[in-house]
Parts: structure tokens; sequence; C-alpha cells
């Protein structure tokens, strides 16, 4: 009796020796084994508790080291570092700003995710402000006001800093900065416009006026008004860009 044939299957993948060790080092990471700012055992215990070499242990460590897990300071044992949100938004900046200049398709989610964040943030100020809150959002309103060009897109980001403040919530102000770290290259054209900065002062007004009122709905209206105005130039900007003379061999 003939055997059936087998099914095809995918191939066993052979791994490299770092990848493992890697995987073992953040399993005894997560359990807590080494707490925040404890060095991590020496190389040469790694290579005895591993049955590996040194160059498996070393690529492990700088993958860590990549990843923010561990900082590494020649002559010394690596150490596990302190992990914040701050320190999560930092570790993928790079790859986000990298997304959003080469990719169309991401700048436009990207706007989307940030008119939702900024919609949700203005909401919760208009609840829950005090009145030192919107003291202090009116203060950086006056100052953006009074802002020479050079300095405009520096105080538009305290404006909505200050807004975001109010939260109380130190992920979402880490969030924030993120989000204008990545966008600063494309809202530095913006701000050049002519009368862009008239524009964005009388909509900043009207933002901070429904904070100030505690009216949540009126905030989020004037946020999303001043963002899809934003939008829409920045598009304008990016169909001037695209049919200057050059464009094609720049793309």
């Amino acid at each position: 009796m003939s055997t059936p044939p087998m099914e095809a299957v995918s191939p066993i993948q052979r791994r490299k020796l770092s990848h493992e060790v890697l995987e073992r080092l953040q399993t005894r990471l997560r359990a807590g084994e080494w707490p925040p700012g404890a060095q991590l055992p020496s190389e040469r215990d790694l290579m005895a508790a591993f049955g590996v070499g040194r160059p498996a242990i070393r690529e492990a460590l700088q993958s860590l080291e990549r990843m923010g897990l561990i900082t590494i300071t020649h002559g010394e044992r690596a150490r596990v570092a302190s992990i914040s949100a701050q320190n999560v938004i930092d570790q993928v900046g790079e790859m986000v700003q990298q997304m959003l200049t080469t990719s169309p398709e991401t700048m436009a989610q990207f706007r989307d995710a940030r008119l939702f964040f900024e919609t949700g943030m203005v909401r919760i100020a208009a609840e829950r402000a005090t009145a030192q809150d919107v003291a202090r959002i009116r203060a950086a309103l006056d100052a953006q006001r009074a802002a020479h060009i050079d300095d405009f897109l520096r105080c538009d980001m305290e404006f909505h800093r200050a807004i975001v403040a109010t939260t109380g919530n130190p992920i979402f102000v880490g969030i924030q900065q993120a989000i204008f770290d990545w966008l600063k290259e494309f809202q530095y054209s913006l701000v050049r416009l002519p009368g862009a900065e008239k524009l964005t002062i009388a909509e900043h007004t009207k933002i901070v006026e429904r904070i100030a009122a505690h009216d949540p709905d009126g905030a989020v209206k004037a946020i999303t008004a001043h963002l899809s105005r934003s939008d829409k130039s920045y598009r304008a900007l990016e169909k001037q860009a695209a049919a200057a003379p050059g464009a094609a061999s720049r793309s």
C-alpha cells in the first residue's frame, strides 16, 4: 500500500543564536528578574548560562539597547533602562518620521490620527479646565500673537501643549510632543503662507473661548475647523510642489 503524499508545509527556519538569546533575555526582563537600574550579568556569565559564544551575546545585547531596554557603557556591564512613556515614544520617532516623508498615504492617516487625538484633548480641557488652566492657555495664545514669524511655530506648539496639560496625563503630553516633532517640517511651511498667522490666531482664540465657557462640543467644533483648514492648506502646498518645475525628477 503506497504512502499518501504529505501536504506542503512551511520549511523549518533555522534561527540565529542571537535571536534565541534575545528572546530569553526579554522574557527575564519582563519577569522583573533585573529591575530598572540593575546590571545584567557579565558577557562571560551570559555565555556560560546560555551555552553560546560572545558574538551571539553581544548581538542580543545590542538589539536590547536599540529597543531602549538596556544601556551599554564601554567597560561596564549592561544596565536595565528605566522605561517611561516618553522613552517609548522616542523609540518610534525616527520610524514615524521616515514613514511620513516617504508615504503620502501614511501622511493622510497620520492627519486623521492627529485630529482624533486633538479633539479628544480639547474636549477634556473644556470639561476640566480650571481658571488657572484657562489663564495658562490664554498666556500661550498672547505669546503666539506677539511672536515673530521665526518663533511662531514654537508658540503654536506651546498653545496646544497648554491645552493637553489640562488633562494632567503625562502620556498624553508625550504623545502630543511626538506629534509636533514629527510634523515640524510640514508645519513650518504652513505658518509662512501669507495671512496664516492671523488665521491661526483667530482660530486659536475661538478654541480658548469654548474651553473657558466649558463647552466641549463647541471646543471640538472649533479645533476641527482649525485643523481641517490647516490640512487643506497643506494639501494645496503639496499640489504646488508637485506642479513645480523639476518636481518629477525630485520624486
